[in-house]
């Protein structure tokens, strides 16, 4: 296909999402999606009630719909953008935070506590949320980023690994994960920005490295998700999982750190990993990003949901960037392919909602829209409006 071609496409296909962002999703999201006593929000919508599930809220919903609205705004979402991000903010704060600054698991709709739990993952979204926060709203950008200061100081005292990256609780627990020291990336990324401060871009350059040299196999150049306490695989099947959504998201992160710092190392990786999720992750038969390969890049499960094509998406765009020619246009055809595959789950459901799960034999999981969901699409269609409006 013409260049010419491909680039208007690209720009049709950001457009279409955008519009559908900003006049169907956020609005119900807005309405349906929330709390208006509280502020806080839902865990997911039904498809057939159009109405807000029953189910506990799980802490990570909470910072990822902040992001999604104050991005909304950001892409010119004409609601009340604002007073939704900052009543969710205070919501997370007083009903997620333990007193020494840790966040919980899970709480009910009504604002009790409902998992105790300690999760590295809940941790890094509360960094990320932080980060936004200092961004957007000045007002509240010296709290926030004394919040963040407190809670990386909590991690770094009680959680650093004796060698590199964090461990994921005091005491152990395994495996140690590739997951939440990824979104620990995203944050410190997201902070650097907001805060040049050291700390930030130090913890950014070590996450980096823990990728490049523990959890990208040297071999393969694919990017495992279960470790040992000494950041080799974990033993047996679950040291040989290997996602490619995941290839995707890590792509696009080490882009972004490699492009900062001019790493060609990092941007190599990059572009390895998302050649093993693009050559290896994509089911042939319906076109989208499957859950999980063995180390071998065998099927592990075949399962295809939703976010994988949103990290697609954003990977692609960001390879296209530092690409010409015959690779410049094999990145911006995945980039038609990948919103096409983002489309299916958009398809036969109420205006502004989504399916999650694809089955092996194609059809739709039948359940509520989570919301986790929405953090993921948003990043997604920020990213690719950036592309599209460099064409």
């Amino acid at each position: 296909m013409p260049a010419t071609e491909l680039n208007v496409q690209i720009q049709e296909k950001s457009a279409q999402h955008l519009n559908w962002l900003t006049e169907k999703a956020l609005p119900i999201w807005a309405s349906v999606g929330r709390f208006e006593q509280t502020g806080g929000f839902a865990e997911a919508i039904a498809l057939d009630t159009q109405k807000a599930t029953n189910a506990d809220c799980r802490a990570r919903v909470q910072p990822r719909q902040i992001y999604s609205f104050l991005e909304g705004g950001k892409l010119g979402w004409s609601g009340d953008w604002q007073t939704i991000s900052r009543a969710g903010y205070e919501w997370y704060l007083k009903t997620y935070f333990k007193p020494d600054g840790t966040v919980i698991s899970a709480a009910t709709q009504a604002g009790a506590s409902a998992d105790e739990g300690f999760d590295l993952y809940n941790q890094a979204f509360a960094l990320f949320a932080f980060a936004h926060i200092a961004k957007t709203l000045d007002d509240l950008k010296d709290d926030a980023l004394a919040r963040a200061h407190s809670l990386m100081d909590h991690l770094q005292e009680t959680l650093a690994h004796s060698e590199i990256g964090f461990r994921e609780d005091n005491p152990d627990r395994l495996p140690l994960r590739s997951n939440p020291q990824m979104h620990l990336f995203e944050a410190m990324l997201a902070l650097e920005n907001v805060e040049p401060d050291a700390r930030w871009t130090d913890l950014a350059d070590m996450i980096a490295e823990l990728a490049l040299t523990r959890f990208i196999d040297p071999v393969s150049g694919g990017l495992r998700e279960f470790f040992d306490h000494d950041w080799s695989p974990m033993p047996g099947d679950q040291g040989r999982i290997m996602e490619p959504g995941h290839q995707f998201e890590w792509a696009w992160l080490l882009t972004l750190w490699g492009t900062s710092r001019k790493e060609p190392i990092a941007l190599h990786a990059a572009r390895r990993v998302y050649q093993i999720g693009r050559t290896h992750g994509i089911d042939r038969e319906r076109q989208v990003a499957i859950m999980s390969l063995h180390d071998d890049f065998s099927v592990h499960d075949p399962m295809a949901r939703l976010w994988g094509q949103t990290e697609w998406i954003k990977a692609a765009c960001v390879l296209a960037c530092l690409s010409f020619g015959v690779e410049q246009t094999g990145y911006q055809e995945d980039i038609i392919s990948a919103c096409d595959a983002l489309e299916e789950y958009y398809a036969d459901v109420p205006a502004g909602l989504w399916r999650d799960k694809i089955e092996e034999d194609g059809t739709f999981k039948d359940e509520p829209a989570p919301a986790s969901s929405f953090y993921h699409i948003v990043c997604a269609i920020s990213q690719l409006k950036d592309y599209a409006d460099t064409l």
